[in-house]
């Protein structure tokens, strides 16, 4: 089972940026998977926050997090990054990158599915102090 492995989460201040990073040893998955980001707090489940397409032409994001998040993707160094800024305390939660097989015909509703994903970190919390 392919693994990904994400950096460290961090404790921030409301208002503050904090960005983390996703990475995978298997090179095809790094170069031709679509990749995404979700979150989880007690409330809500796998919630989507952002995706980006393989060849990175393509990005997507929750309204909640728009204007606010950037995700990015540098292939050659098979790692996918999520910038947080302006943070809310409602942004605190256990942030998880996910990797999945998708077409450039896919759009929001595919990359925001969780089901679309096949490969999984094993989550890294966030949490954002008011």
């Amino acid at each position: 089972q392919e693994q990904l492995v994400e950096s460290e989460g961090g404790s921030v201040q409301a208002g503050g940026s904090l960005r983390i990073f996703c990475s995978t040893p298997e090179r095809t998955v790094a170069a031709t998977y679509h990749m995404g980001w979700f979150r989880r707090t007690p409330a809500k489940e796998r919630d989507f926050v952002a995706a980006i397409s393989w060849d990175a032409i393509s990005t997507y994001y929750a309204s909640s997090v728009k204007g606010r998040f950037t995700i990015s993707r540098d292939n050659a160094k098979n790692t996918v990054y999520l910038r947080m800024g302006s943070l809310k305390p409602e942004d605190a939660a256990v942030y998880y990158c996910a990797a999945g097989a998708m077409s450039p015909f896919d759009g929001y509703n595919s990359v925001s599915n969780a089901t679309k994903y096949t490969y999984w970190g094993q989550g890294t919390q966030v949490t954002v102090s008011s």
